[in-house]
């Protein structure tokens, strides 16, 4: 019907609904629910009861929900949920800076404004393109495991570089950063693949960071200490100087 407003998912009305559980986590939660209730068979409540909840908690840190994507050609959304913990002047890393092995360039070499994420064991650890194009770099870096809200922890820990290329050229990196209890960073994209804004690019288990390098000349649109949300933040808009001028630290 024409004018009739629909809801993300193409129906007449909203409502709310419980987040579906990444298929990533579904193997940790019925394990831990199965070792919980091994332990309740045979009389050991005080260690099976724990584990329960515990369950509980492992299918919520994998929680997947639905996000409403901002639509704009400029606008650069955020890859993580959680807290905005550093925003700074630096230049990329290395692995992003020059052109790669088929000679597509890089970032450049000089410094830009770097958004870092901090995501806690309570945020949603989906990870999601910060806009859409095709996935011109991925590369994976083995490293230690530091608090992750630490600024050294972009060049010491484990770490995973991403670079999507836009249809104007426009060129945006991004870093999944392993924290002190994440022990693993999974991708769902390769090289070569064509993502949307705001679509599923990854994860990272048990509390870390993602690190947004924005275009030259691009300000950061967000706020030292603001919470973002994944594919519904807007971090920047390129092309022109973001909304809070003189942001960085």
């Amino acid at each position: 019907m024409a004018g009739e407003l629909r809801d993300n998912r193409g129906r007449g009305d909203a409502e709310w609904s419980f987040p579906a559980i990444h298929p990533e986590g579904r193997k940790f939660g019925i394990g831990a629910v199965g070792i919980s209730l091994l332990f309740l068979l045979i009389g050991w409540g005080f260690i099976g009861w724990p584990l329960l909840v515990l369950s509980a908690g492992v299918f919520a840190f994998f929680r997947d929900p639905e996000r409403v994507v901002p639509q704009g050609d400029r606008i650069v959304v955020a890859p993580a949920d959680g807290l905005v913990s550093l925003i700074a002047q630096v230049p990329p890393p290395p692995e992003l800076q020059g052109s790669d092995g088929d000679g597509a360039p890089g970032l450049g070499a000089e410094p830009v404004t770097r958004i870092s994420i901090f995501m806690s064991v309570f945020d949603v650890h989906i990870n999601r393109a910060p806009i859409a194009g095709t996935v011109k770099r991925i590369v994976y870096i083995p490293g230690a495991f530091m608090n992750a809200d630490l600024d050294k922890a972009s060049e010491e820990n484990e770490r995973q570089h991403i670079l999507i290329e836009r249809g104007d050229g426009t060129r945006i990196g991004f870093t999944q950063i392993a924290g002190l209890v994440a022990r693993r960073i999974v991708p769902f994209i390769k090289p070569g693949d064509t993502v949307a804004a705001g679509q599923r690019v990854g994860l990272i288990r048990f509390g870390s960071r993602v690190d947004v390098y924005l275009p030259a000349g691009t300000d950061s649109s967000v706020l030292l200490g603001q919470s973002v949300i994944a594919g519904e933040t807007i971090l920047a808009e390129t092309g022109k100087h973001g909304l809070l001028e003189g942001v960085s630290q």
